[in-house]
């Protein structure tokens, strides 16, 4: 019985310190983790920004390193990708408790795409404009877990990782 106490006391101390929905306006927090894609496994991290109850904005870097075989020949590429986003959080609009987070927005990416020399395919570098829908749960009031789906983009079949509330 006391351990069955304690837990319920632990729990409810750490639901009581959900303050607000999602980031305050000023607030930053860090997200960082994998992709998936069907060029590689990209790794990235970026910040996001709250500038609005239900607004952020956030940068991301990721990059990716993966090989193919095209003709049976070798080549690799890899992939350095720096981007800004944009979001909606529907938590307040929907009364979402504020342990989790959805939201949805645009990206605005540049990629820079290497492949060796020979490479006979069209990989390059360029621009790309990209849609995504996640979601967070907050183990408490500063780290907590994200997936995020979304299309043209580095990351078009999703990816998935860690928030840390600064």
């Amino acid at each position: 019985m006391k351990k069955i106490t304690i837990m319920l006391l632990l729990l409810a101390a750490t639901q009581a310190s959900f303050a607000q929905y999602f980031l305050s306006t000023g607030e930053a927090q860090f997200n960082a983790g994998l992709g998936l894609s069907s060029w590689g496994v990209p790794v990235y991290a970026g910040v996001d920004w709250g500038v609005h109850r239900d607004i952020s904005v956030g940068g991301e870097l990721s990059f990716r390193s993966y090989h193919d075989h095209p003709n049976n020949e070798r080549y690799h590429h890899s992939v350095l990708g720096i981007s800004g986003n944009g979001n909606y959080h529907f938590n307040s609009l929907l009364n979402i408790p504020p342990e989790w987070d959805f939201y949805a927005g645009l990206n605005l990416g540049f990629y820079v795409w290497d492949s060796d020399d020979d490479y006979p395919g069209d990989h390059t570098t360029g621009v790309e404009l990209g849609a995504q829908v996640g979601g967070r749960y907050y183990f408490n009031n500063r780290f907590g877990l994200n997936l995020e789906v979304g299309g043209g983009n580095a990351f078009s079949n999703g990816k998935m990782g860690v928030t840390i509330r600064l």
